[in-house]
């Protein structure tokens, strides 16, 4: 079980906001290029995203769907990475003074990724875990550490994520 925290100097609500924007998926988490919004309403439990993830000439269709969340603390997700199965991602975040300790727990959930995790696996996964959430805290951090407020209209969550949704 690869688990990794990071002290991320912001408060714990820039960086919720940061993990309950569908769209700034790509910009933390080590792999996918783009999202795609699938169904529900990000980060809302049963909240799919669609992307694509790419190993070289390899091109993986994968999705995540949020399994739980409790907002400004708690956000659990399944990655759903086609043949080799499942994982599990939890994010936890705790407030730690005025600043967020960040909590990433991973394993495999489902299907063959189990049977091939071992502790080289695990080495790799502790390495993507410290990129992503180097990634993660450089976006909540940023604007000495307060997030730019979007227009509230397009505020995280605020987009429904429904078919044809994100489609040109």
């Amino acid at each position: 079980m690869a688990v990794r925290h990071r002290l991320v100097q912001a408060s714990p609500q820039a960086v919720w906001d940061v993990l309950a924007d569908g769209n700034e998926y790509v910009e933390w988490v080590v792999g996918p290029s783009e999202v795609t919004p699938k169904s529900g309403r990000w980060p809302e439990v049963g909240a799919t995203i669609e992307y694509e993830v790419r190993i070289g000439p390899v091109r993986l269709q994968n999705e995540s769907v949020v399994r739980r969340c409790e907002p400004g603390s708690v956000l659990e997700i399944e990655a759903k990475a086609g043949v080799l199965g499942t994982a599990r991602i939890a994010i936890e975040l705790r407030p730690w003074g005025e600043q967020c300790l960040v909590i990433m727990d991973e394993h495999p959930l489902r299907g063959p990724g189990g049977l091939l995790h071992n502790v080289g696996v695990e080495a790799l996964i502790q390495v993507r875990h410290r990129a992503m959430l180097a990634r993660l805290a450089k976006l909540c951090e940023s604007e000495a550490g307060e997030r730019r407020r979007p227009d509230p209209a397009n505020t995280p969550g605020s987009v429904e994520f429904g078919p044809g949704a994100g489609h040109a």
